[in-house]
């Protein structure tokens, strides 16, 4: 699983010109899910990004987690995350689950965020989403996880 996290202090998903969800203060994750994941998998995203210390304490070092600052997330999912550029000119997106595996994972993604008790936000999984955000910092990640575990 591949996920871009960008800390936030808003951020909102619109589907048909209609706002589906908005966020303040936490962060915005581009989720995508590869064949080869699990449970395992969608339990370490989650636990690395809530706890991952990437928001600014009183000294203003990145000391404090979503968790810590009671933020909020937004999950959106972005199967072109899991494509490869590679080869050629066009992307090749062999490398990203099928939709009917990748949308209950994305799913379960925010549902993890849920159990925690953090507030979340959902795009509309397989919907052309317009995505707006402001990116406090500006922060970006890269999480990664492969048999339960998160990678480099």
């Amino acid at each position: 699983m591949r996920t871009v996290i960008q800390r936030v202090s808003e951020a909102s998903v619109e589907v048909d010109g209609t706002r589906v969800a908005e966020i303040a203060t936490g962060l915005l994750a581009f989720v995508a899910v590869v064949p080869s994941d699990t449970e395992a998998d969608v339990a370490a995203t989650v636990d690395k990004i809530a706890h991952l210390r990437i928001f600014p304490d009183e000294d203003g070092r990145m000391n404090r987690s979503l968790i810590d600052i009671e933020g909020e997330i937004l999950v959106v999912s972005q199967f072109t995350l899991a494509g490869s550029v590679r080869r050629g000119r066009r992307p090749s997106f062999s490398g990203a689950a099928d939709p009917d595996f990748a949308e209950p994972m994305v799913c379960d993604v925010a549902a993890g965020f849920v159990a925690l008790g953090l507030g979340v936000g959902t795009g509309v999984f397989g919907a052309k989403m317009g995505v707006a955000l402001v990116n406090d910092g500006p922060v970006t990640f890269v999480v990664e996880t492969a048999y339960g575990a998160v990678v480099d």
